[in-house]
């Protein structure tokens, strides 16, 4: 499922293992049912105009007399190249899309880990990416 919305991108917040993004929406798009369902899941955001799409955590919806607040949380490790194109639109009205991804949340919340990459088959074989199959002495 995909909705596009017309916001106002209020804010952008950054620390060391996240980032905030606040929008604003007035008039019809607030009560569109969609929002509603992709609470607290991990979905792509893209702004028109803007080349990047983001993964975040759809954290909350919150409504007022004025307005409807959305709040999205995107991990640190996100390119600051990324980031910095959404940032630059901040404290304008924007054409937001909001498309579900198919991460869960337990994925986008998985820290990384280092070492080699590969997936553990039902009867216990690994499958090592040959990209990386060699550790370097």
């Amino acid at each position: 499922m995909q909705i596009t919305v017309k916001a106002h991108f209020n804010k952008q917040t950054k620390d060391s293992k996240k980032e905030g993004l606040q929008f604003y929406l007035k008039g019809e798009d607030e009560k569109r049912p969609e929002l509603n369902q992709m609470t607290r899941s991990v979905v792509l955001l893209s702004i028109s105009g803007v080349d990047v799409e983001l993964t975040a955590e759809f954290k909350k919806t919150s409504k007022d007399s004025k307005k409807t607040v959305l709040d999205f949380e995107v991990k640190g490790d996100a390119s600051a190249a990324q980031t910095f194109e959404f940032y630059k639109m901040a404290g304008a009205d924007v054409e937001l899309a909001i498309k579900e991804s198919q991460m869960s949340l337990e994925e986008f919340h998985a820290e990384p880990r280092e070492g080699v990459r590969g997936k553990i088959d039902k009867d216990g074989t690994v499958t090592v990416d040959p990209n990386q199959s060699e550790l370097p002495l």
